[in-house]
């Protein structure tokens, strides 16, 4: 049986880039919704700390319909906030078109969009993140991804559905 679960080893040059890049510039950038991140390094800290998986959601903010479609039927209704909160950590990984974000997102988001091959948006993965200190590589363990769901049970219930074949391992 082929595993369900992707393993995904992102580069040292990645490791070392992004850290580089990201001490360089100190901004007030933060992602569209109350709740989200925009730092990998932050959320992976907090889901070390947590246990919780990282849900990353790769969006294009400004231009993407399905995206602002997904925002408005999910994301900014409390029963979404209220799951999350018990159950992942949230990443929002945004492609604007029309506004400009810092370097340094703008590269880590390259990045992962690149480590995670999204060719379209919205793409929603959901993975446990490790970090091997000695190499400074991250590890990704995807759990599964998904798109644009009507409601918020479905969506949430699809998550479930990954996180639990994980915890079913």
């Amino acid at each position: 049986m082929k595993s369900s679960f992707l393993k995904i080893f992102i580069l040292a040059i990645f490791a070392f880039s992004s850290t580089a890049i990201l001490a360089q510039d100190k901004s007030d950038y933060s992602a569209h919704q109350d709740g989200w991140l925009v730092n990998l390094d932050e959320a992976y800290e907090i889901s070390k700390q947590t246990g919780k998986p990282i849900l990353a959601n790769f969006t294009g903010s400004d231009w993407c319909g399905w995206c602002k479609r997904l925002s408005a039927n999910v994301f900014v209704h409390d029963e979404f906030k209220k799951w999350a909160n018990e159950n992942v950590v949230l990443l929002e990984l945004d492609f604007p078109r029309r506004t400009q974000i810092p370097t340094k997102y703008r590269q880590q988001n390259a990045n992962l969009q690149q480590a995670f091959g999204v060719r379209g948006f919205p793409t929603i993965w959901v993975f446990n993140l490790d970090k091997v200190e000695a190499t400074n590589q991250f590890n990704i363990e995807a759990l599964g991804k998904t798109g644009y769901a009507k409601t918020v049970a479905d969506f949430t219930g699809g998550v479930d559905q990954m996180i639990a074949r994980k915890a079913g391992e």
